[in-house]
């Protein structure tokens, strides 16, 4: 049977109203623009014949009471129906404080907006007739009362019966924290791995064996798509951060079963008081890269001297506002031969050594057959007939991205 809708990704919008933005000096974001940036998003959104609208986390500054309501009755006036997770900025706290309201408040925010149960942190919602989206949180308080990325079992149980009840139709799945590495080796990665879902391949596995291609991702502020064992991970950058990107997508199923996923992506390119948005986020980004770009250098797997790494880090401050970009094409010819090959692994290259952008603008073929192959192979290879053409558009997937 054939389908064919339309919806839209904003993520990490991190809703701040005047009043409540906070500063740090080496913040990459500018939460300055969150309310403008957002209303700039939607008003091109509400020009489309949008299905539905995904946000996947991080709605709000520091989980602050009063961005979470503005956020509520903002939702509440769009033309289109919005569906939400939380994300850690959202629920940083296991009971509430002066700042955040409490980690198990969050349903009650935004029950229009996929939580039928106020007591339960993850839902499913039929979005479409033969299109279930499920709602997965993954915020979780380890023994320690650290905030980390997982799932935690009575969630995966329940996934589990949602998953085998729903075989007849197209699942979609939205949570926070990546499924799949976006960054070489990113479940180790001393800076990386604090984005990945801990349990992730746990999550892999049983996605997999239902049929589920599709997840819908955030917090990493970073436009990817990756692949791994026949699931595509497609994390979208945050809006408050270079490029501030969103993403309009359109599913189609013809009527012999062929599945495709059309991305495209748009960015806010100003706002008031913030004319030119576009070159000042990304000047913002690389006036505050140098602690970070020093952190990245020195730990594993370089482990470079401070002092080299010091050296090193003015030549890279555009790194991050370039792997935040997608389709990073990185080259550093004068610097050491090991670490220009480690910051080439970042850049959208295959093992073949040609390009594969496919982070902004692209066509997915889903069929499980075609997709896995295509997964597993890790060529720059464009994918045959029957896909519909798309601009600027090649279908392949990030060999150094994947966990495959």
């Amino acid at each position: 049977m054939s389908l064919n809708f339309r919806f839209a990704i904003v993520s990490d919008l991190h809703i701040a109203l005047p009043h409540t933005i906070w500063d740090h000096p080496s913040r990459f974001h500018l939460v300055e623009v969150s309310i403008p940036a957002f209303e700039s998003a939607i008003a091109r959104l509400a020009q489309l014949d949008l299905d539905f609208l995904l946000l996947p986390g991080d709605l709000t500054q520091h989980g602050e009471p009063e961005n979470h309501s503005w956020m509520q009755k903002r939702l509440a006036q769009l033309p289109f129906p919005v569906y939400v997770v939380p994300g850690n900025h959202d629920v940083p706290v296991l009971m509430a404080d002066k700042q955040s309201i409490a980690f198990a408040d969050f349903p009650n925010y935004y029950r229009q907006f996929g939580y039928d149960d106020p007591k339960q942190l993850y839902y499913t919602q039929q979005v479409l007739p033969g299109v279930r989206l499920i709602g997965l949180n993954s915020n979780f308080f380890n023994e320690q009362g650290k905030q980390v990325g997982r799932l935690d079992s009575k969630q995966l149980r329940w996934l589990e019966e949602v998953l085998a009840a729903a075989s007849d139709e197209l699942v979609l799945v939205m949570v926070h924290h990546n499924v799949v590495e976006h960054i070489p080796q990113q479940s180790r990665h001393p800076i990386g791995n604090r984005y990945m879902l801990e349990n992730a391949p746990q999550l892999l596995q049983m996605l997999q064996r239902y049929g589920v291609k599709l997840v819908f991702t955030g917090h990493l502020h970073v436009q990817d798509v990756a692949c791994s064992q026949g699931v595509y991970d497609i994390t979208t950058g945050s809006l408050v951060s270079y490029p501030h990107p969103y993403r309009v997508l359109e599913f189609q199923r013809d009527n012999y079963g062929r599945e495709w996923l059309q991305i495209l992506s748009h960015r806010v390119e100003s706002v008031p008081d913030f004319p030119n948005l576009q070159k000042l986020s990304r000047q913002w980004m690389g006036d505050r890269s140098f602690p970070f770009l020093v952190k990245m250098l020195t730990q594993h797997p370089l482990n470079l001297p401070l002092a080299q790494a010091e050296e090193l880090a003015p030549s890279l401050r555009d790194f991050w506002a370039t792997i935040a970009d997608g389709d990073a094409l990185l080259d550093y010819p004068h610097f050491p031969q090991k670490v220009r090959r480690y910051i080439e692994t970042y850049g959208a290259i295959a093992t073949s050594g040609t390009p594969t952008l496919i982070d902004n603008n692209t066509t997915l073929l889903l069929n499980r057959d075609q997709q896995k192959s295509e997964c597993n192979s890790k060529l720059s290879e464009k994918l045959r007939a029957g896909v519909p053409p798309v601009e600027q558009t090649s279908v392949t997937q990030h060999s150094a991205l994947s966990t495959d």
